[in-house]
């Protein structure tokens, strides 16, 4: 069985009210939940019928919803920041040719219409993943970094790549605090990355 993990200690964070947390972490809570209660009924429902396809289809939202979730959150911080000149910032500067082409790409995916997520894929060719190979300049490595939109927890995520930044743009993410003003949202949210923790999850 599955725990939800507390995220409390982001409350106070500049730009998302302690409301506006806590009524996300509730929601994140739910999916947990779910997804614990689908891996239950699985066990005991006969393969082949309608009720067994329905639970295999919605195990996927609520297993995707309870894990992007998690990395959403870890990807927040308090202390917020400015992205290091570490390996990231190499990478997203070969991608994209500057950290600022890399996030006005990253925010017009998020200001799309639509409710959904943006995720900043790694793409690894292989899972020996080095450092060098992040930064390398042959042309077979570009690319391996991607700024996706996905509409559902479910749909639309790149087979085999790492997320390594995640952004909630559902509406309950931001709605509360900013109405229709998802840029303001986005803008909060780019402050209080962690760096740290992307640049963790790029080389582990």
């Amino acid at each position: 069985m599955y725990e939800p993990k507390n995220f409390d200690h982001l409350l106070g964070t500049a730009g998302f009210s302690d409301a506006l947390l806590k009524n996300h972490f509730t929601l994140y809570q739910g999916y947990v939940t779910n997804t614990n209660k689908l891996i239950e009924e699985m066990k005991t429902t006969t393969p082949g019928t309608p009720q067994y396809a329905e639970l295999k289809r919605r195990f996927g939202w609520e297993w995707n919803g309870m894990r992007l979730h998690e990395l959403y959150f870890k990807n927040i911080s308090k202390e917020g920041g400015e992205i290091g000149d570490g390996e990231l910032k190499k990478a997203l500067n070969y991608v994209w040719g500057s950290y600022d082409n890399w996030k006005k790409d990253f925010v017009a995916c998020g200001t799309m219409r639509g409710i959904g997520w943006v995720i900043l894929y790694y793409a690894p060719q292989s899972r020996a993943r080095t450092n060098a190979d992040l930064t390398q300049t042959d042309a077979e490595s570009k690319g391996r970094l991607f700024n996706v939109w996905v509409n559902e927890h479910d749909t639309g995520h790149l087979a085999g790549a790492v997320p390594i930044l995640v952004m909630d743009v559902f509406e309950h993410a931001y709605i509360s605090d900013y109405g229709l003003k998802r840029a303001d949202y986005i803008e909060a949210f780019m402050k209080a990355i962690d760096w740290g923790e992307i640049e963790k999850r790029l080389l582990e």
